[in-house]
């Protein structure tokens, strides 16, 4: 198991996420989210990815927490947890001395959404 292992490391370093050098200027997020997209439950699954200047430093996907009665619902699901992410990453920065001298910028698809925001 141990060789199987240290095989599969050998033939994946060229793999991964890769963190760049240099000052960080912004927190830009992005985020979507399908309408019932379970057949199961009709739960809807969101997801996120944050990147701190050009890399990208959180994402998640995972099915919501309750049912919405439509796609504007599920979507300002998505950006709320996007945004909660994203006030826990500033805050992270500050503690560790690093300022970030713009604001967030969420990026979100659903038209309704952007319009009532």
């Amino acid at each position: 198991m141990v060789k199987r292992i240290l095989r599969y490391v050998k033939g994946t370093l060229s793999v991964g996420l890769h963190i760049g050098a240099g000052s960080v200027q912004s927190l830009t997020a992005y985020s979507d989210a399908d309408w019932a997209g379970c057949p199961d439950s009709w739960r809807s699954t969101s997801g996120y990815c944050i990147f701190l200047g050009d890399n990208l430093v959180s994402w998640s996907s995972k099915h919501q927490k309750m049912v919405s009665r439509s796609s504007a619902k599920a979507e300002y699901r998505a950006v709320a947890h996007v945004v909660a992410e994203c006030c826990w990453l500033r805050q992270l920065l500050q503690e560790l001395h690093v300022s970030i001298p713009s604001a967030t910028i969420v990026y979100c698809d659903n038209v309704s959404v952007v319009y009532d925001s």
